[in-house]
């Protein structure tokens, strides 16, 4: 995993509060990083495959992640000038 200097803090932070070891507290920090960087598509897809192999047939596995998407947190997508001047004064 590539840090940065924030990561690396974490990092020390990790081992100091939580007695990790570095490569440990460094696994840790890139599965939060990984968990927040899914996207909605690719959450999707690979949930439709865990709960496939659960054998739940799609009426149940599009209402449970239907249910899930509304609690979780996505990366956003990447965003233009043109769409930031959107945000920012509307249009």
């Amino acid at each position: 995993m590539e840090t940065s200097a924030a990561l690396d803090d974490l990092i020390a932070h990790l081992e100091r509060t939580l007695g990790l070891e570095r490569a440990a507290a460094g696994r840790v920090v890139s599965e939060v990083v990984a968990y927040f960087d899914e996207t909605v598509d690719a959450y999707v897809l690979r949930r439709h495959g865990e709960l496939r192999a659960e054998a739940l047939r799609n009426d149940e596995i599009f209402a449970r992640i239907l249910g899930e998407v509304g609690q979780r947190r996505f990366a956003a997508p990447p965003l233009t000038a043109r769409r930031v001047r959107r945000l920012i004064y509307g249009g």
